[in-house]
């Protein structure tokens, strides 16, 4: 069975689901107790998770109970599981973690009024027995299921509460899918996963940001990039690689879009242009999109249900066409310059600039052409392709998405005495690269890849205003803990 058709029959017949195996606390998730319910009624499980809330007096009570797959509420009868197990389940804290012994039953359905259809049958766990696992303390730091505005700072320091709540859960878990998707897409291009390494001797991309450190008694540093060995692998002719792994760049930045650790998708590929491997970037992201969009709009309903009781606007997957448009370097210049912002041919462009260019093309685009003195000293050029002044022009790109960059990219240099020409008209010495120029001297193939950070694509996705909410512990200027 090729990839493919693997993939859409492994979602399609639901193996994510026959891959909860019962464990020594449960029989059932309980999200199965909903979806297999109807076979389920009469049957004894076992089910686990956290208590949300209790209702109810005297000689019963309801518990609506969630764990890591979904929520099902258990009826408690005094008769049936003791006056005791009754008393102490009335008595506990939300989020208690507690274990359940009990039948399955179908829930009575609701009342309805005239005309309105019926809800799909709904299932619940008559309770046997409960054994308490653990008691949470109370107050809790934060609410897990009200609706009121928690601040992010206070939701960070409490990460281990914040991912209880089903937005942020949800997030999460549409991460885990951007990731499982963008694997899959670049497998079926026949690019093959591998692994460099973070503590490196020397710089990846030049410049200053690199977190120092001792490797023993040898100074080392936090890699900023796979991107030299990544370009080693492709030297060593295994044709199409792609890492999805952590960088640590050592800037002062303090935005909503800035992180000193971040993981990112990196690809590299033979014999390859920067017109090329655009063409690979843009062909994942509409495959994330598109599958997303096809089967996990529930997890984007939740985000929508939490955006909706905070008056925000809901967001949609809208999935991108391809080609994505693709505007010059020189042609950004132009289009800022004619909208009456001071900018000159060589500057960066910022993000107030990328507003002006985001008002034509709001979704992704490309920035191909760069000035070759704006670009690290491994991006290619080719003679001849001059910017307006007469600057050589590089085959290096970003890619955006409205304002926000989410790329670096381009082809790559493989002629070994250019690259050390522009290792020294970087300020770097050619010595403390030879590890990676040695590979080139020895028969190189023409390439190109790129990075892509995980967190400001899930930004784009999920319409969050801060990379913090897309990473699980992030790490700032002022953030190492938890």
């Amino acid at each position: 069975m090729d990839l493919q058709r693997f993939l859409f029959v492994r979602h399609h017949l639901g193996f994510h689901m026959a891959d909860w195996h019962p464990t020594a606390y449960r029989t059932h998730t309980l999200a199965e107790i909903q979806q297999k319910g109807a076979d389920l009624v009469g049957q004894e499980v076992t089910v686990a998770g956290f208590m949300e809330a209790n209702r109810g007096k005297g000689a019963i009570c309801f518990v609506d109970m969630r764990d890591g797959t979904g929520t099902s509420q258990v009826f408690l009868k005094g008769d049936i599981i003791g006056d005791e197990k009754l008393d102490t389940v009335q008595r506990m804290t939300r989020e208690s973690t507690l274990q359940f012994t009990g039948t399955v039953a179908q829930k009575r359905p609701p009342k309805l009024k005239e005309g309105e259809t019926p809800p799909p049958p709904a299932y619940e766990i008559v309770a046997s027995d409960v054994v308490v696992l653990t008691r949470a303390n109370a107050p809790l730091p934060l609410g897990i299921t009200d609706s009121v505005t928690i601040g992010l700072d206070t939701r960070l320091d409490n990460r281990f509460l914040d991912l209880r709540r089903a937005h942020v859960n949800a997030m999460f878990t549409l991460r885990s899918k951007v990731l499982q998707y963008g694997r899959e897409h670049l497998l079926t291009e026949g690019f093959k996963e591998i692994n460099t390494p973070k503590i490196i001797a020397s710089a990846s991309e030049g410049g200053t940001n690199l977190f120092p450190m001792m490797y023993f008694d040898t100074p080392a540093f936090l890699s900023q990039s796979p991107q030299l060995y990544k370009q080693l692998t492709i030297l060593g002719g295994m044709e199409r690689v792609f890492e999805i792994g952590p960088a640590f760049r050592a800037e002062n930045h303090d935005t909503y879009r800035h992180l000193n650790e971040f993981i990112s998708f990196d690809i590299e590929a033979a014999w390859m242009n920067d017109d090329d491997v655009m063409g690979v970037q843009e062909r994942m992201i509409h495959h994330i999109w598109k599958t997303v969009a096809e089967h996990d709009q529930e997890h984007i309903d939740t985000i929508n249900a939490y955006r909706e009781s905070q008056d925000d606007d809901p967001i949609t997957v809208d999935v991108p066409t391809v080609p994505f448009p693709r505007i010059e370097y020189c042609d950004a210049i132009k289009m800022i310059q004619d909208a009456g912002e001071e900018i000159t041919w060589g500057d960066d462009i910022d993000s107030s600039h990328c507003d002006i260019i985001a008002a034509k093309y709001p979704g992704f685009h490309f920035l191909p052409r760069w000035p070759m003195e704006m670009k690290p000293f491994y991006i290619h050029h080719i003679p001849g392709e001059v910017g307006a002044t007469g600057e050589q022009l590089s085959r290096g790109f970003d890619l955006n998405y409205g304002r926000d960059e989410m790329t670096s990219g381009g082809q790559r240099e493989h002629d070994v005495d250019i690259l050390e020409e522009n290792l020294r008209s970087k300020g770097l010495n050619p010595e403390d690269f030879s590890f990676y120029t040695d590979g080139f001297r020895f028969g190189a193939p023409p390439h190109a890849g790129w990075g892509l950070g995980v967190a400001r694509l899930l930004m784009a996705l999920t319409g969050s205003r801060n990379v913090r909410e897309t990473v699980l512990f992030p790490r700032d200027r002022h953030r190492v803990t938890p």
